[in-house]
C-alpha cells in the first residue's frame, strides 16, 4: 500500500475539512429556526423565559456560525489545489450553482445576522423578529443549493459532454431538481432539525438534573420531546425512499450499504457482517431473510443486485459503507426509542421526574452529529470510485502535478490547526452551556410565584 498515494490522501484531506464543517451548519440551520420560534412565542405570549432562552441560544449560534463560514472557506481552497482538474471539468456546472448559494443566502444573511447579535434594543421587537427569520431562512437557502448541487454530483442530469471534456449545462431546471435531490435536501434538513433538538433536549435535561434553570430547562426539554416525537418517524420515512432513489440510480451504493456479494431473491437483510471486499464475501454474517428485499423493493421477493454484477472497479469501498450506514440507522432507532418514551412519560407527568430519561437524553446530545457523518460518509464513500457518478471518476478529477508528500504534511497542518481552533470553539460554547442562562433575581421570583408573571407588561428588551 502506498502511504504517500496523491489520490488517497487528498480524498482524506477534504473528507477531514468537510466532516469539520458539517457539523456547524447542521446545528446553525435548527438552532436558526428554534431561535426564530423562541422568539416569535416570546412576542406572542410575553413569557420571559422565552426571552431568555433566545438570549441563551443565540450566543451559541453566533460561535457556531461563525465557525462554520470559516471552515466552510477552507474547501473552496481544496477544489483549486487538489482538485483542479474536477472543478475544470464541472465548473459549468458547479460553479452557478455555489454562485447561487452565495447571492441567494450568504449575503442575505450576513445582512440580517449582525441585527440579529446586536440589535437587540436597538431596533424595533419586530424588525429584530424579522431579522431572525431572514437568518433561519437564509440557511435553508444555503442549504438547498449546496444540497442541489452535491445531488447533482450523485445523480447528473441536463448536461452534455463538450469536445474538450468539459460538462456544460443543457437544461438548469433538470440539474437542480435532479432525481436525488429532494430526497437529500428533505432527509437532511430534517437530520438538522433532529440534530438541534437533541443538543437543546439534552441540555434541559441536564440543568434539570443540577436542579438549575428548571423551568427553562423543562421547556427545552418539552419542545425538544414535542419535535423528535414527530420529527423521526418523518426521519425514517424519507429515509426510506431515499433508498429507493438510490437503488434505482445507484444500485452499487445500495449492495455495499446492505453488503450483499451475490444478486438476491429475496435478499435477506445483513444485521452484522465484516465484508471482505478482496474475498468478495463477508464474515460472521447474522441475516434475516427477505427483509432486505421487504425495504429495499417492498416486496417480499424482491431482487436485490449483489456487488459481484456490477463491472470491476466501479465498487465502492465496502466496509465503509457497509458500517456508516448501520451506525445511522442504529441512532435513528435509537431516537426513535427516546422519542416514544418522552412522550409517554410526557403524558403520565413524569418526563421531568424520570432520572434515567434525563440521563438518555444527556447521552443522545451528540447522536444528531455522529448520525449526520455516518450519513454522509455512506453519500460520498459509495459514490466512488466518481466524483460525478458515472460521469468523471476520482482519479481523473485530482490536480495532475499533486505531490503525495505535499498533500500529507498539509494534512497534518489541517489536524493540527483544527483540533487547536474548532477544538477551542467547541469548549467555549460547552463552557457557555455550563455556565447557563442569565437571570436576574426579579425573574426568579416571578418564575416561583406567579404562573401569570411570565406575561410582562412591558416586553422591551434589557
Amino acid at each position: 500500500m502506498d502511504y504517500f498515494d496523491p489520490v488517497l490522501l487528498a480524498r482524506i484531506q477534504f473528507a477531514f475539512t468537510v466532516s469539520f464543517h458539517i457539523i456547524f451548519p447542521a446545528f446553525t440551520i435548527g438552532l436558526a429556526s428554534y431561535l426564530m420560534v423562541l422568539e416569535g412565542l416570546w412576542l406572542k405570549t410575553g413569557e420571559v423565559k422565552f426571552r431568555d432562552l433566545y438570549k441563551f441560544w443565540v450566543k451559541i449560534f453566533a460561535v457556531a456560525f461563525g465557525m462554520g463560514v470559516v471552515s466552510g472557506v477552507v474547501m473552496s481552497y481544496q477544489f483549486g489545489t487538489n482538485w483542479s482538474m474536477f472543478s475544470d471539468k464541472t465548473s459549468n456546472v458547479l460553479g452557478p450553482l455555489l454562485g447561487y448559494e452565495v447571492l441567494t443566502a450568504f449575503f442575505l444573511e450576513a445582512s440580517f445576522l449582525g441585527i440579529m447579535l446586536f440589535g437587540w434594543g436597538r431596533v424595533s421587537k419586530k424588525m429584530h423578529f424579522v431579522s431572525t427569520c431572514i437568518v433561519a431562512i437564509g440557511t435553508l437557502i444555503s442549504a438547498f443549493w449546496i444540497l442541489s448541487a452535491n445531488s447533482w454530483m450523485q445523480t447528473p442530469q441536463g448536461y452534455e459532454i463538450l469536445a474538450d471534456g468539459r460538462l456544460s449545462p443543457t437544461s438548469w431546471l433538470e440539474i437542480i431538481f435532479n432525481p436525488s435531490f429532494p430526497y437529500r435536501f428533505v432527509h437532511m434538513i430534517t437530520g438538522a432539525y433532529l440534530t438541534t433538538a437533541f443538543v437543546v433536549g439534552g441540555v434541559g435535561a441536564f440543568y434539570l438534573l443540577k436542579k438549575k434553570y428548571e423551568i427553562h430547562a423543562k421547556t427545552m426539554l418539552k419542545m425538544a420531546t414535542l419535535l423528535i416525537f414527530f420529527a423521526v418517524p418523518f426521519q425514517i420515512y424519507v429515509g426510506d425512499l431515499h433508498g429507493l432513489n438510490s437503488l434505482k440510480y445507484q444500485p452499487e451504493k445500495v449492495a455495499a450499504m446492505e453488503g450483499i456479494w451475490e444478486t438476491e431473491k429475496p435478499a435477506a437483510l445483513r444485521i452484522f457482517a465484516i465484508p471482505n471486499q478482496k474475498e468478495e464475501k463477508n464474515l460472521y454474517e447474522v441475516t434475516i431473510p427477505k427483509l432486505a428485499s421487504i425495504i429495499l423493493t417492498h416486496s417480499e421477493d424482491g431482487e436485490v443486485r449483489g456487488l459481484k454484477s456490477f463491472a470491476p472497479g466501479t465498487i465502492p469501498p465496502v466496509v465503509w459503507v457497509f458500517w456508516s450506514f448501520r451506525i445511522m440507522v442504529g441512532i435513528g432507532l435509537l431516537m426513535l426509542f427516546v422519542g416514544i418514551a418522552s412522550a409517554v412519560q410526557y403524558y403520565r407527568k413524569k418526563l421531568f421526574t424520570t432520572t434515567w430519561l434525563k440521563k438518555l437524553w444527556v447521552m443522545m446530545v451528540p447522536s444528531g452529529f455522529i448520525a449526520i457523518l455516518a450519513g454522509w460518509f455512506v453519500t460520498e464513500i459509495g459514490r466512488q470510485p466518481y466524483t460525478v457518478y458515472g460521469v468523471l471518476k476520482t482519479m481523473k478529477s485530482v490536480t495532475p502535478a499533486i505531490i503525495g508528500p505535499q498533500v500529507a504534511w498539509s494534512l497534518l497542518a489541517f489536524v493540527l490547526i483544527y483540533v487547536f481552533v474548532f477544538g477551542a470553539g467547541m469548549y467555549y460554547m460547552v463552557s457557555m452551556i455550563r455556565k447557563g442562562l442569565i437571570v436576574t433575581k426579579s425573574d426568579e421570583q416571578m418564575y416561583k410565584h406567579s404562573k401569570q408573571a411570565y406575561v410582562i407588561e412591558s416586553t422591551k428588551g434589557r
